[in-house]
């Protein structure tokens, strides 16, 4: 039971860059017009960034247009691209291509996790109200069905639904118009699609797996501003994905892989395909003498812009990632999330404006604005892109350069996605071939258990299950070979889980669901 009630103009859930830019926009027209807009912005994470985690690589477009000052605000956006390189990887060698769509000209290698808490504290010198450690595990609807708001999660409850010593129960924070900034596969952005069918006539979602591990490498070979994208191995040629290596500031290297979730060998485990991929000669004689600083995962759509769902709903907005906003093409979307919280910003703002009741009105200019604006067309650029990896690895890149240098995304036919099976056959496992993985020597290759130690984990003991399914035996935990935090081994339990979401697209049982454990538990990545 909520005993508490809060009232704001606008709640938002999450705190990434989309929810930031969505929060700084509103202040800023609030200010700038003497109007009295309150804004409260909710992050399930301990603090502002925690869970947040990308390559990552920063368009500035999106902030020249939010803060057109903002390299006089001292954000930890330094390091521009220096060198780019594009690479095809076979177990031996490595080969060029041309950079062609990714181009990263004047582009920065940041921390998002660091990004995001500059934005927070912009966000806050501008009076927004922001809690950190508050997950949003519920709606508020009102008799006709509108979003009204959302309960906050209780805390101090045991894994028997017991109150603890400890207990605090949640929170109703209402709203008159509420945005979802959740990222990949958010709870509620999910029950939202569901309730309000945003997803009718649009084509089925798309989604990956982002492993990721930064480390502080020797000062010989490191290469400031360096960028290297890869495709090829270790992933077989009908398996979506590719590799990134990105020198930071400092002697740090971000290191990952990226890999489509509707892979079909279900023996194979990204967190091993990843360890795999260190071994190549080029990460090899880059790592050595280095050390891992951190490690962590995350679900990507990757379904662009015949993905996306209906935006606006009955009382709120979908913004960013949650919504599908990353731009295949060039595989970025910090940019595209920030500015379509910008514009969600503007839109609620002229919406509360010209609206005398607290009725929750559905504000429909918001996704025709952003379908107009240069997200818009740069999604319907990028949008052949991924489905046309369906016929391969060779066929995809080849349609790739095609589609983008010479028909530069104006193709008069649309590629569709082909309805992806993401689920697990375990009738298939047993006849599948076995990769060959990597021993861990914990110096190069790791384990997910040592792996753990590096995500700065704050697990929180006697809890409810968030992972809502029944575990019938180990042989079908071992099947969950997906899980990057190997929550379903033997020796793992759900206080381990880093909040990727894949056990949410990828298992076998079709009623397991991810649902938020207690506000402030989980990783955290600020410093990735």
């Amino acid at each position: 039971m909520a005993t508490e009630q809060l009232s704001f103009d606008v709640v938002i859930v999450g705190g990434g860059a989309a929810g930031l830019g969505a929060a700084i926009r509103l202040r800023q027209l609030a200010i700038s017009s003497g109007q009295d807009l309150s804004v409260c912005l909710l992050e399930k994470g301990a603090t502002i960034g925690a869970h947040i985690l990308s390559g990552a690589i920063l368009d500035p477009r999106a902030l020249n247009s939010l803060i057109p000052d903002w390299k006089k605000r001292k954000p930890p956006i330094t390091q521009l691209v220096a060198e780019e390189k594009f690479l095809f990887l076979t177990k031996k060698n490595s080969f060029h291509l041309s950079p062609g769509h990714f181009n990263n000209s004047g582009c920065y290698v940041v921390s998002l996790g660091e990004v995001n808490q500059w934005m927070a504290q912009e966000a806050e010198e501008l009076g927004v109200e922001i809690y950190p450690g508050f997950t949003a595990a519920k709606l508020i609807t009102d008799e006709k069905g509108s979003v009204a708001g959302v309960v906050t999660g209780e805390m101090g409850v045991d894994r028997a639904g017991n109150k603890k010593a400890n207990y605090q129960p949640g929170i109703e924070i209402k709203a008159r118009q509420t945005i979802f900034a959740e990222g990949c596969r958010g709870h509620l952005s999910q029950e939202l699609i569901s309730r309000f069918k945003l997803d009718h006539n649009r084509q089925p979602q798309s989604y990956s797996l982002g492993i990721k591990e930064l480390w502080e490498v020797d000062s010989k070979a490191f290469k400031t501003g360096s960028t290297t994208h890869t495709v090829g191995w270790p992933l077989k040629s009908n398996c979506y994905g590719g590799g990134f290596i990105y020198h930071q500031t400092k002697s740090r290297v971000a290191i990952g892989l990226v890999i489509g979730l509707n892979y079909q060998n279900q023996n194979i485990d990204p967190f091993f395909e990843m360890q795999k991929f260190k071994t190549h000669k080029i990460n090899k004689e880059l790592l050595q003498g280095g050390r891992r600083i951190a490690y962590g995962a995350r679900t990507i759509n990757t379904g662009g812009v015949q993905s996306l769902p209906k935006l606006s709903f009955p009382g709120g907005l979908l913004v960013g990632d949650g919504a599908g906003m990353l731009d295949v093409g060039r595989m970025k979307g910090i940019h595209t999330a920030i500015y379509s919280g910008q514009l969600a910003g503007e839109a609620i703002f002229s919406a509360l404006g010209a609206e005398n009741s607290t009725v929750p009105l559905e504000v429909t200019s918001y996704e025709a604005n952003l379908r107009a604006s240069w997200i818009g067309k740069d999604l319907f650029k990028s949008r052949n892109i991924r489905p046309a990896f369906k016929w391969g690895l060779w066929p995809g890149l080849l349609y790739s350069w095609v589609d983008k240098s010479l028909l530069r995304g104006c193709a008069p036919w649309n590629l569709h996605h082909s309805r992806m099976s993401y689920r697990i056959d375990q009738h298939t496992v047993e006849r599948a071939e076995h990769p060959d993985y990597p021993q861990a020597d914990g110096s190069l290759t790791f384990d997910k258990h040592s792996s753990l130690q590096h995500s700065a984990l704050s697990p929180i003991e006697n809890q409810p299950n968030h992972l809502q399914t029944e575990f019938i035996d180990n042989r079908s935990n071992q099947l969950r070979k997906y899980c990057p935090a190997g929550v379903f081994s033997p020796v793992m339990t759900q206080t381990n889980c880093i909040h990727c979401k894949t056990c949410d697209i990828k298992d076998f049982d079709k009623n397991l669901r991810w649902r938020p454990p207690e506000a402030g538990s989980g990783a955290n990545y600020v410093a990735m």
